[in-house]
């Protein structure tokens, strides 16, 4: 795996999984950090092959990536949905939640709720 600048960051990923992740969702470090249940130190040393939370998450996205596009990915992840905001079950690492969300999102496509 290669490194690459990020400039979100001031910093360099070493993970192009875990790079793809961050953009795909419009993450930040912490975030990315609470999601696959790591330190700072271990995202940047790229010591996250034994996190099988990485695969698992790019192949669920890939599918809602090539249908949606990253920009609504990274819009829907933050905005509530009928079970929540995407994000916050990815923050608890609930990840059979986020799963649901994606497959509410295959089904139905970005749905924004709101009043007048």
């Amino acid at each position: 795996m290669g490194e690459r600048d990020d400039p979100r960051l001031g910093r360099r990923v070493h993970s192009e999984r875990a790079l793809r992740l961050m953009e795909l969702l419009g993450l930040d470090e912490d975030e990315l950090c609470t999601v696959l249940g790591v330190d700072p130190l271990t995202l940047l040393s790229g010591q996250l092959d034994h996190r099988p939370e990485l695969p698992i998450l790019l192949d669920l996205l890939d599918e809602s990536a090539d249908r949606a596009g990253p920009a609504v990915l990274r819009r829907w992840v933050r905005t509530n949905g009928l079970v929540g905001r995407p994000i916050e079950a990815l923050l608890r690492r609930d990840f059979a939640a986020f799963e649901d969300a994606l497959q509410d999102l295959a089904a139905n496509g970005f749905v924004l709720r709101g009043g007048r």
